[in-house]
């Protein structure tokens, strides 16, 4: 049986009726239940698994259960499916009120996978829900809008969204949710675009001034440094001037709504959303 992860030997009483018949203990049934393999499987490779020892691990666990690798990895497939399934049908009105909706796309082992974070008003993070695609496209991302509606997003109540500078995203937002939620844009995003979009020898003094703009408290100081910043980069590379200066503003959208210190370092980035990175 199944006992702490490990397939073990027991002594099995037999017990039978009246008629003769063995009968079936229905605990030691529990004990054997793939289900309950599963789980285990499923919980120790979550917790405890780093991914450039997974082959150490599979190992372990065919020792332990006395099955085959094959048969492990469909364990683990089959219990990954059911939890993304419960998760990806669950209801969301369920959750309580929602402060701040988080969407971002990752890319991994060439596919897309959009995901929607929210963050309550207790500070509890939820996984919202996640959609496949090839690229980080408006119909993907609206697709993943329109899931969550369906399964209770209430937006009709005004929360900070925040994203990446994507146009895809901002498009599906602004459709499903309208001007009800400020727009919070990602500040390592814009940094990263403008950055990569100039010579090398530039990148490191315009990444330095745009952070420092994002840095201060006051929302119109900010905004003066990083007009001051664009005019800088005009001169430089007009297209890296051209993506700082696009949804300026929305890069300030903390520093318009006066949130603490704690609260903007939270919320400044998508990287609440944390993808494992299996390679």
């Amino acid at each position: 049986m199944v006992l702490a992860g490990k397939k073990v030997k027991v002594i099995k009483p037999r017990i039978r009726n009246k008629a003769g018949h063995e009968v079936a203990l229905r605990s030691y049934e529990q004990f054997q239940s793939p289900p309950r393999r599963q789980a285990s499987i499923c919980k120790k490779l979550i917790h405890g698994l780093s991914t450039r020892k997974y082959e150490q691990a599979i190992e372990d666990f065919t020792d332990g259960y006395g099955i085959s690798k094959s048969a492990v990895s469909r364990e683990w497939v089959a219990a990954t499916k059911g939890s993304l399934q419960k998760l990806c049908e669950r209801r969301l009105d369920e959750l309580g009120r929602l402060a701040v909706l988080m969407i971002d796309g990752k890319q991994l082992y060439g596919e897309c996978v959009v995901t929607a974070l929210g963050v309550d008003v207790q500070g509890k993070k939820h996984v919202l829900g996640l959609m496949q695609g090839a690229t980080e496209n408006s119909t993907v991302v609206q697709h993943l809008l329109d899931d969550l509606v369906e399964r209770g997003l209430d937006t009709t109540q005004p929360m900070l969204t925040v994203l990446d500078g994507g146009k895809a995203l901002r498009k599906a937002v602004r459709k499903t949710l309208g001007d009800r939620s400020p727009v919070q844009r990602c500040h390592l995003h814009k940094r990263r675009n403008v950055k990569e979009l100039l010579p090398q020898e530039f990148q490191r003094s315009a990444d330095q001034r745009i952070k420092a703009a994002y840095g201060m408290k006051d929302f119109d100081q900010a905004k003066a440094q990083l007009e001051k910043t664009v005019e800088w980069l005009e001169g430089i590379n007009p297209s890296a001037a051209a993506s700082l200066r696009e949804g300026l503003e929305e890069t300030l959208t903390l520093h318009r709504l006066g949130l603490p210190e704690a609260l903007r370092k939270s919320f400044q980035t998508t990287n609440l959303i944390v993808f494992a990175d299996t390679s």
